[in-house]
Order: structure tokens, then C-alpha cells, then sequence
């Protein structure tokens, strides 16, 4: 028999805090990472198999062996989980790109303050460009990219009805 200077009839109350401290150590440091986990349920059955007066070693195979178990299991679980519940393309902010809008305040190339502003889809976003025309108020635009906070359009139709080039007054 396993001989470790304990008391039979204190093993239940080692095995819950060893529950309870993997178990608030997973939820409060990993951040539910499903790393403890497996082990806080092992000890957990360990404890009761404890209070039935079950052989130490048979308390500590449950453990050991039970937690590497189902470690492996949650493991794949996780991954199958993650793998199937993948977010689509373009989920968030860049789901904008390739849509169009319209110029709410005007656009420059050179607009070092971001003052220029798009409606999409209801949204009123900061706006910059790269090419090198001013894109006036009212017009309309493609969205090429998101940079930052900001996306970046391009007129949909360059030079007419409302883009002009960067130097150039319009009417």
C-alpha cells in the first residue's frame, strides 16, 4: 500500500481541494483553455472514491490517468469544435470591402486631419483614399481596403460627378 505519511480520512478533503484549486486556477488564470479542467474532474472522482474508502493508488490512477484521459479527450473535442464553428470571411469590418457608399464629407489625398466620412450600409465610417483625386460629397465609392479604423475608398466612377484631381477647383 501507498504510504504517504497521511491519514486515510484525510485523502477525500486533499482530493477537493485539489478539485477546487484546478478548477478556480482554469476559470480565473487560463481563462477556460480546458488545460485543468480535465484533472479538476479527476480529482473530483478521485475524492469520491476517497469517501468510499477505495486503495490510495487506486485514488491516484483515477487521477493521473483519468485526467491524461480526459485531456486527450477534451483536446479533440476542442479542436473538432473550433474547426467547425470557424468565423467566415470577412466578418467584422472587413466585410465592407467591395461594397459601395456614399461620400458624406468630401474626401482629399492629402487630408492629414481624416476628416473625410462614408455612409455604408447606414454606417457613417472615416474615410481616406490613395488615389490621387479629392472625392466630393455625394459621390460614389468602392471600398478597396480597411486600414485601422478607416477605410479606404476609390470613386466608383473617377471624374465624374463629384471626383476631381487633387489641385483641380470643382464648379
Amino acid at each position: 500500500m501507498l504510504d504517504l505519511g497521511i491519514d486515510v480520512d484525510v485523502w477525500p478533503w486533499i482530493w477537493l481541494v485539489v478539485a477546487v484549486g484546478f478548477a478556480l486556477v482554469e476559470l480565473t488564470v487560463l481563462g477556460g483553455s480546458f488545460v485543468l479542467l480535465p484533472f479538476a474532474i479527476s480529482a473530483f472522482a478521485a475524492m469520491i472514491l476517497a469517501f468510499y474508502d477505495i486503495a490510495v493508488e487506486i485514488q491516484w490512477a483515477v487521477f493521473v490517468f483519468g485526467g491524461a484521459a480526459l485531456f486527450v479527450v477534451m483536446t479533440q473535442w476542442l479542436r473538432r469544435f473550433v474547426a467547425e464553428n470557424e468565423l467566415p470571411a470577412g466578418v467584422g469590418a472587413d466585410r465592407l470591402v467591395g461594397t459601395t457608399g456614399i461620400v458624406t464629407i468630401d474626401i482629399s489625398p492629402d487630408d492629414t486631419d481624416r476628416r473625410g466620412r462614408v455612409s455604408v450600409d447606414g454606417e457613417v465610417w472615416g474615410a481616406i483614399t490613395d488615389s490621387a483625386v479629392s472625392i466630393r460629397s455625394g459621390a460614389r465609392v468602392r471600398i478597396a481596403s480597411m486600414r485601422g479604423t478607416r477605410i479606404v475608398v476609390e470613386p466608383v466612377e473617377p471624374n465624374e460627378q463629384g471626383a476631381t484631381s487633387a489641385g483641380e477647383e470643382r464648379p
